[in-house]
């Protein structure tokens, strides 16, 4: 557990930059690493930040400063869109990345946003260890991808105008859904789809070239949407929208590193999830009460309005992704075996 006075601890060792070995200083290995979400501190702030910051601090601790990192917020470093690409290229060591905007390079990335097929935490952290899970990190890998550690979150609707609550509320409405095949049930229950990423949705809403924007509770608290949203729908009981969000690593620059350093990442990244599970939970309650103190109508999913978007998708997404490639249809079998 990264308790607050452990993480301040940890932050206390982390500018170690040199090491010395006989005789002589060598600059430590420096990773850098980038991710779209507002910066803030180890302690405070964006939950995705705070474990990008938590993982640069442990790992200069638990290398004795062999490693270094920095953490780059609000893609400030690189672009959104491209920090899959880079990585992959090895021009990017690690991104805190929603794994199906790499949906355009890779198709079969959009597994990890495939509307109802995840209804539970549990239900999402159980793929690791199921052949979903392997097969999910076999195929990254092959790409130049590493999953250091999963990190699943719940999301909910933002809407300048009325409630989308049942698919029948999103006709004639203008909606960031964040995923191919999201986008695909919007559009058969009426509404017309925008892709953006939840950086962006902000001015989109604020300009009314989007109504509703789906996104993860963390993202609908750090981007403010409250000051541009008339009402919410909570993912925080029971939610169709789950996206997968890890802490990713360039194979190459992975495989480059010494074992012992490449065994302290790994594990790190193991010990975060916890981290990042709960941040996620958290923020699931917290959004709730930070749309109500703005003025906006809160309604909470319930199991029988999930039920009638994942019909909605079993039929229309889940059908067009399987098709796309074998190993599509692969994890996409394999994740429907996962109960939740």
């Amino acid at each position: 557990m990264f308790t607050r006075r452990h993480i301040l601890v940890s932050t206390l060792a982390a500018p170690a930059i040199l090491r010395f070995g006989t005789g002589t200083a060598q600059a430590a290995t420096t990773l850098k690493i980038s991710h779209q979400f507002p910066g803030g501190t180890i302690d405070k702030g964006d939950f995705r930040d705070r474990l990008c910051r938590v993982f640069a601090a442990e790992v200069a601790k638990r290398s004795g400063g062999e490693i270094a990192a920095e953490v780059y917020p609000n893609s400030s470093l690189i672009k959104t869109n491209a920090q899959f690409s880079a990585m992959r290229k090895g021009a990017l060591d690690i991104s805190l990345y929603p794994l199906p905007y790499a949906g355009g390079e890779l198709p079969e990335t959009n597994i990890a946003l495939m509307p109802g097929l995840v209804s539970t935490y549990d239900q999402g952290m159980s793929w690791k260890k199921n052949p979903v899970g392997k097969s999910l990190a076999d195929f990254l890998a092959d790409k130049g991808i590493i999953i250091l550690s999963w990190v699943w979150q719940a999301g909910g609707v933002a809407s300048r105008s009325r409630l989308i609550f049942a698919p029948e509320d999103a006709k004639g409405m203008k909606v960031r859904g964040g995923s191919r095949e999201m986008d695909m049930v919007l559009q058969t229950a009426g509404a017309a789809v925008l892709s953006v990423p939840s950086n962006e949705l902000y001015a989109s809403m604020q300009t009314g070239a989007c109504d509703a924007g789906l996104t993860s509770s963390t993202s609908l608290i750090s981007f403010r949407l409250e000051e541009v949203s008339k009402a919410l729908t909570s993912g925080a009981k029971a939610s169709y929208w789950f996206m997968l969000e890890p802490l990713l690593m360039s194979k190459s620059i992975f495989d480059g590193l010494p074992k012992n350093h490449q065994d302290i990442i790994l594990t790190l990244g193991k010990e975060l999830e916890a981290f990042g599970r709960k941040g996620a939970q958290d923020d699931d309650a917290e959004v709730s009460k930070v749309y109500a103190k703005a003025g906006a109508k809160v309604s909470e999913l319930d199991a029988a309005t999930v039920a009638k978007w994942r019909d909605i998708a079993r039929d229309t997404a889940w059908k067009d992704y399987g098709a796309k490639t074998a190993m599509s249809a692969n994890l996409l079998k394999l994740a429907s075996d996962v109960s939740a």
